[in-house]
């Protein structure tokens, strides 16, 4: 009877580290499992990118915000890849695991909500540092672009990762079907990463396109790590980290929400 009557009671504290650390290690696994697609192929497009637009463009493009326009360049195809993989691997987990059947070993283990987005987004940080990092270094190897404010730098990875990941659980809940995810990363993701200063300083663009860059979350991402990599940046990096930690509050709620209520991953 004693035994019955403690049957559903946590027996693990107020928090179930063990269970929480086996998630998040089971996500860093699964990316690490195949790291020439996670880890390498990141590297290389972000090679790519800088190549391409080195050939395309040349020596004859000016200075952006006064300095070379490569150096521009660097920190805004890292923080991009990072954005994309850290969504990437919240939003293929999940979709996977729901498509396959097998969400159900996630969702019965003795994990609350917090715990189980603890262990998505630990997940999904991982691959973001991991990829900011290695292209990082490719940068200061191959361009010379080294650190001006590393904090920033951390800081700005580390909430962008936080905020990919939780879009990326968002979608992942949300999509019953690979064409869906598809979809919301091809036609939202893609577009928005591209749009926020990336490529360019938003100082170019007509004042409403402006208007709407200052609307969009992840190019206080990009312009963050920007400044710390090259010490120059559109926006003060006090607002931008304001609005993203903002915007990751909002996210992780809505995860938080969506978990607790088993919305569409429970019937």
């Amino acid at each position: 009877m004693i035994d019955a009557n403690q049957m559903g009671v946590r027996r693990f504290g107020r928090v179930n580290w063990l269970g929480t650390w086996t998630l998040m290690r089971r996500e860093i696994k699964r990316f690490m499992n195949v790291w020439s697609q996670t880890v390498m192929a990141p590297l290389i497009n972000a090679g790519l990118f800088l190549l391409i637009f080195t050939i395309a463009i040349g020596p004859q493009r000016g200075d952006v915000m006064g300095v070379p326009f490569m150096v521009f360049l660097a920190p805004g195809i890292l923080t991009m890849t990072v954005i994309q993989n850290a969504f990437a691997n919240t939003s293929s987990s999940l979709a996977s695991a729901k498509i396959q059947g097998n969400i159900v070993d996630t969702l019965m283990p003795p994990l609350s909500a917090v715990e189980l987005v603890v262990g998505y987004i630990g997940g999904a940080v991982a691959r973001g540092a991991l990829v900011a990092v290695v292209i990082a270094i490719g940068s200061a190897v191959f361009l010379g672009v080294g650190m001006q404010a590393p904090l920033w730098v951390v800081v700005f990875v580390l909430l962008g990762s936080i905020l990919m990941g939780g879009l990326g659980m968002i979608a992942g809940i949300f999509a019953n079907k690979f064409d869906q995810l598809s979809a919301i990363s091809n036609f939202l993701i893609t577009p928005l990463a591209f749009l926020s200063g990336t490529f360019y300083s938003i100082e170019a663009l007509p004042p409403f396109m402006q208007a709407l860059s200052h609307a969009n979350p992840f190019f206080y991402v990009i312009d963050g790590v920007r400044y710390g990599m090259i010490g120059v940046s559109d926006s003060s990096p006090w607002i931008g980290l304001l609005v993203v930690g903002a915007a990751c509050v909002v996210v992780l709620g809505v995860c938080l929400r969506w978990m607790r209520t088993g919305y569409r991953l429970k019937s």
